[in-house]
């Protein structure tokens, strides 16, 4: 029995080194994933994107953003000259946190008269938006001692941190994982359905049969991605459903915007499916192929961490990632309500890496084919 058993391992051995694809995907792709985890996946803020008005123009106005920026939480990228500038700021994403101090903070404070700093977060990341308020009220706690540390200088009560969370003023986490997740789970569902579909055919010997009809390669490729989009669309518009009805979370944009962001996601999806059913011999190989891009897109997409807490090299990475700017757009319709002509950016760039995307997927396909 034991000889038998022997003979058996090492042909399931042979079987596992034989083929190089299945080899690279059980020992190089752990790895990849390793360093990606060890780098991206960390839970500390820093680097937040902060948008500082100052009406004030003071020494003291001047040293709190200083202290902000070499705290090492902060990077101040926006000098916004009025509210109004601020509120597009925070609609488009460009920035997680705005600090405004108003006229007369330093003169108030030198004389020891009560005065304020308004901080506002954008709340659609909860876990973050926490943290970050965190560290602002701690830096200006820490200029408040220093300052009452001066002599004929304010105390440090003087200093009255204000501040105001938008999008999610309640800082549920539902709120800001729902969308994310619904995002995930469409490009789980379409890649799966894709990718699997054509190595199947393979591999139950119909492939042959199909290319010996009339049927030509654009023809088999359409056939094979328009049933994944729509049931994408049927997922999106089930999850989002649910999502609303059974967890509350608010869809404050409008649904037909949706459903358009949703049809130009897809376009990347199904050409990334169908990009890796061309590489993959077996369902084995389309399945593995399929996780071993979803787990680092879903890293490198911003809906654990903050993008601008990773690593400058894989920041340059998320531009190619089209989970990325789904997220943005999702969240945005979801939470703030926003539009097109605040999301028009991630639109386009989605739009072209999608039609790139699929049209390099489809020469691939069709050179499989022939």
């Amino acid at each position: 029995m034991f000889e038998r058993v022997k003979h058996l391992v090492i042909k399931g051995f042979i079987q596992a080194f034989r083929d190089k694809r299945t080899a690279f995907f059980l020992f190089v792709t752990p790895l990849i994933q390793l360093i990606m985890f060890g780098y991206v996946a960390t839970m500390d803020v820093n680097n937040v994107s902060t948008a500082f008005y100052d009406l004030d123009k003071s020494y003291e106005s001047r040293e709190i953003a200083r202290r902000l920026e070499s705290s090492g939480y902060f990077t101040i990228r926006h000098t916004p000259h009025s509210p109004g500038e601020i509120r597009d700021l925070l609609d488009k994403g460009e920035v997680l946190c705005a600090i405004q101090v108003n006229r007369g903070f330093g003169k108030d404070l030198r004389k020891g008269i009560p005065t304020e700093i308004q901080v506002i977060v954008d709340g659609t990341d909860s876990n973050t938006a926490l943290i970050a308020m965190g560290y602002v009220n701690a830096v200006i706690a820490q200029y408040g001692r220093d300052m009452s540390l001066k002599p004929g200088k304010a105390a440090l009560s003087t200093i009255d941190f204000r501040p105001r969370v938008w999008y999610n003023p309640d800082l549920r986490s539902k709120n800001y994982n729902v969308p994310g997740v619904i995002a995930s789970i469409i490009m789980l569902t379409c890649l799966l359905l894709t990718s699997m579909s054509v190595v199947r055919e393979r591999e139950i010997g119909t492939m042959e049969q199909l290319m010996v009809t009339p049927i030509r390669p654009i023809e088999l490729m359409l056939g094979k991605t328009i049933p994944a989009a729509a049931i994408g669309f049927f997922d999106m518009a089930l999850v989002t459903v649910f999502g609303v009805f059974w967890f509350g979370v608010p869809i404050k944009g409008a649904l037909f915007l949706l459903t358009l962001c949703t049809g130009v996601y897809l376009l990347s999806v199904l050409g990334i499916g169908l990009f890796i059913s061309t590489i993959s011999k077996t369902q084995q190989q389309a399945l593995m192929g399929t996780f071993f891009f979803f787990m680092p897109a879903i890293l490198l997409s911003g809906f654990a961490t903050p993008i601008e807490t990773m690593p400058e090299v894989f920041q340059y990475i998320t531009y190619l990632n089209p989970l990325r700017y789904f997220l943005i757009i999702i969240r945005g319709i979801f939470l703030k309500g926003v539009g097109i002509s605040i999301l028009w950016p991630q639109i386009v760039v989605l739009l072209v890496l999608g039609v790139v995307i699929l049209m390099l997927s489809a020469l691939r396909f069709k050179k499989r084919l022939g």
